[in-house]
């Protein structure tokens, strides 16, 4: 296997106990990266993960078990489930459904990871979307619960002096958000300088590199292939880490939606923990 030495290096933090309580900064991972391998063998992948030394993850699916069988999985490989998934309807058609998921798994954290929208992202839709996170975001805390908006690079286009996205920065009165590194760059945003901007708006963040060279795109997507190890590609991973640990980001969750994911996501973890303890 490729990598060998490095799988075993991680693998040795798989013998420490989980901490149930975060530090400062913790690396997560979000399992869409493991989409494929899931649908061979849920638990092997579930021990990978532990054997890479990651503790916390990003999800919400049960991959078909019972809510019982699967918090029993996450256990048994000391992974704890620390933000699901709300989908924009969901928000407002049955809020108490998505609060209860994620208290279900024992999350902190309610991410949503899209709006909905013919066309160009406008600004009207920008600010409905504000309205309803805030609203959400209001009862979530009530719960005890933080939600998170996930930008996906549409939300760049040209308002006022800045953007749609500052817009719904500067309006967030209710709601954080999760910056995904890698889709702000696509839609020509700067997370460096986002994060310089507005400290502490981002305790979550979804570290994942992009290829040099690789075009940007303003609707959301992107060649998956693009995705490499933190640190080879275009975007200014080592300082975005250590801003945000300024700022307060409390999870570097990596996202790797490559065919690559197995090789490289211990390879981001490293670097990763290096840049943290260096």
């Amino acid at each position: 296997m490729k990598n060998l030495s490095l799988f075993l290096i991680i693998g040795i933090f798989a013998s420490c106990p989980l901490i149930m309580t975060a530090k400062a900064q913790e690396i997560g991972l979000q399992l869409y990266s493991l989409r494929n391998q899931m649908k061979m063998d849920v638990e092997k992948n579930h021990e990978l993960i532990q054997q890479w030394g990651i503790r916390y993850i990003e999800g919400g699916s049960t991959y078909g078990m019972s809510d019982k069988k699967y918090k029993a999985l996450l256990a048994k490989y000391n992974l704890q489930m620390i933000s699901v998934g709300g989908a924009y309807d969901e928000l407002t058609n049955d809020p108490e459904a998505v609060i209860k998921r994620a208290k279900a798994f024992g999350s902190k954290y309610i991410v949503t990871f899209w709006i909905p929208h013919d066309g160009e992202f406008d600004f009207e839709k920008a600010k409905e979307a504000t309205t309803v996170f805030n609203a959400f975001g209001k009862k979530a805390k009530e719960e005890g619960l933080t939600f998170c908006y996930h930008p996906h690079g549409y939300e760049f286009k040209t308002y006022g002096e800045g953007t749609v996205f500052d817009y719904m920065l500067d309006n967030a009165t209710d709601f954080k958000f999760e910056m995904d590194v890698f889709w702000v760059k696509m839609g020509g945003g700067d997370p460096l300088a986002i994060l310089k901007a507005h400290p502490n708006k981002f305790p979550l963040l979804h570290l994942k590199d992009r290829k040099k060279g690789t075009p940007g795109s303003s609707d959301g997507t992107g060649d998956v292939e693009s995705n490499v190890v933190l640190g080879k590609g275009d975007i200014d991973i080592k300082n975005i880490i250590l801003q945000a640990k300024k700022g307060g980001t409390q999870f570097f969750i990596i996202e790797d939606e490559s065919s690559k994911s197995v090789a490289q996501i211990p390879q981001s973890v490293y670097y990763i923990n290096q840049t943290l303890n260096n």
